[in-house]
């Protein structure tokens, strides 16, 4: 049966619509907005009132990877590199060792309680073993929690950059499983080819990215959010073509385009922040639809079990272990131990098995589905608690008007008339190409008698008047930029 066009748009809104509004009720429940959507999802599906009989894994694992992919890169995008820095390695190496050891201890338990077989137990813990950003902080932004010191930095880049190392790791346990001739050996070269093209690209890609944005000049401004999508979607496919990590990749190439100085920025983060929205939105529909609840209860008790050892043992033992030797307090530790929800990965990566044919898939596609759901729903709620109850939040600040509103005296004193004379090294360049230091703002420009508010693509010209609000410390550099020094 063929369904008209007309018919899935309007059902199609009505999801999106639901999912949108509904949205608004996570911050008084304290769960994740995700959670709801994934909630209209299954009412809309086969064992829900909406009756709709969606069972096409491909199609979701399709969406699924695209839209990850998006997430990923808006997650990079997002993530300001001067506050992640001092918790990089930290941040690596609950990605990497705390993501393996999360999936050995999985594996362990899925073995003895489960009865599984140790390759069907590392593949479960292989798709559990990743965090997701968003299910946290739409949490703590929901209740008002402010994670103290490097805590929100360092949640931020764990969450952000696990991904990849649970994708390598699933396909990793699917090609042992499925061609029983391959040894663990053999996944090493593959780890190393993945992550290296992954970094590679991630970062070639993205320094593309800033120098095609600030040179192509397009005549549309609208045209730039299409062009980083077009790079986005690259990105994924020819690092993912050549062996490599799609999902290292886009979520580099957002930290370096995030972090270098570009025209339309803050225009490109919002389209990507909404568009990342969008995507989870479709993603948790889809994967809602995908699902069978009235199946959910035959494995209720057992993906209980799973998903209360990995909240209290698992994911702590993994965070305590990779954290064995760094300086931190107790509590953070701790934080960092509990905060660790199931999201959107997780359930995508679940799909997997279904089209590689592996045994037992639809088990344990609903393992994961009810784990993730367990993880937000108890996990959820209870991090603000638990944030108060270890003291690891920040007290918020206060600012006073007079802070807020600087003297007109400092800003007198802070005006700078500049001419952009003929010679000037300025002339012809656009204002993102000069590098010029964040204490200097140029606030207006004066050409041909007429005067604009420049944008980062404006090219200066000769004999245009620029008036700034610099630093009175900056001015010697300003100087040597503009070659009046």
């Amino acid at each position: 049966m063929i369904i008209p066009i007309e018919y899935l748009l309007l059902g199609g809104s009505i999801l999106l619509l639901l999912s949108v509004i509904g949205s608004t009720a996570s911050g008084r429940l304290g769960i994740p907005a995700l959670l709801l959507f994934l909630l209209v999802g299954m009412l809309a599906g086969a064992d829900g009132p909406g009756g709709f009989d969606f069972d096409n894994p491909w199609l979701a694992q399709s969406l699924g990877v695209l839209a990850l992919s998006l997430i990923l890169f808006a997650g990079g995008l997002d993530t300001v590199w001067e506050q992640v820095r001092p918790v990089g390695w930290k941040a690596m190496g609950l990605a990497t060792m705390g993501v393996g050891m999360t999936t050995a201890l999985i594996a362990w338990f899925a073995k003895i309680v489960l009865d599984f077989s140790w390759l069907q137990g590392f593949l479960l813990g292989s798709i559990v073993s990743s965090t997701d950003a968003a299910a946290v902080f739409s949490v703590l932004r929901s209740k008002n929690v402010r994670l103290q010191g490097q805590l929100k930095p360092l949640l931020e880049l764990e969450s952000g950059s696990n991904d990849p190392m649970a994708v390598f790791l699933t396909l990793g346990m699917i090609s042992l499983l499925t061609n029983p001739d391959r040894t663990v050996v053999d996944l090493v070269p593959m780890f190393l080819i993945q992550m290296t093209l992954g970094g590679a690209f991630g970062y070639g890609m993205g320094k593309a990215m800033v120098f095609v944005i600030n040179r192509l000049r397009l005549e549309y401004e609208g045209l730039y959010p299409v062009l980083t999508l077009s790079f986005v979607i690259f990105t994924y496919g020819i690092t993912a073509t050549l062996g490599g990590s799609g999902f290292l990749a886009v979520y580099l190439a957002g930290l370096v385009l995030g972090n270098s100085e570009i025209i339309h920025k803050q225009s490109l983060m919002r389209f990507h922040d909404g568009l990342a929205w969008l995507m989870q939105i479709a993603m948790f529909l889809t994967l809602g639809l995908q699902v069978y609840p009235s199946q959910l209860v035959h494995i209720a008790g057992k993906g209980f079990l799973v998903a209360l050892f990995l909240m209290v043992a698992a994911r702590p033992i993994a965070t305590f272990l990779t954290l064995l030797f760094v300086r931190m307090p107790l509590r953070e530790k701790t934080m960092i131990a509990w905060t660790g929800l199931r999201g959107a990965a997780p359930i995508i990566l679940a799909l997997f098995p279904f089209l590689a044919g592996v045994p037992q898939a639809e088990l344990m596609f609903n393992l994961v589905f009810f784990i993730v759901l367990t993880s937000v729903l108890i996990q959820g709620p209870s991090i603000p608690l638990v944030a108060r109850w270890l003291k690891v939040e920040s007290p918020p600040t206060r600012e006073t008007r007079d802070t807020q509103k600087p003297s007109t005296a400092s800003i007198k004193d802070g005006l700078v008339e500049l001419k952009i004379h003929p010679f000037s090294p300025g002339v012809n360049k656009q204002l993102v190409e000069l590098g010029l230091p964040k204490e200097a703002v140029i606030l207006v420009i004066r050409r041909d008698q007429q005067y604009f508010i420049p944008s980062g693509n404006t090219v200066l010209q000769a004999e245009d008047l620029l008036l700034m609000l610099v630093d009175s410390a900056k001015e010697g550099e300003i100087s040597s930029i503009f070659g009046t020094s």
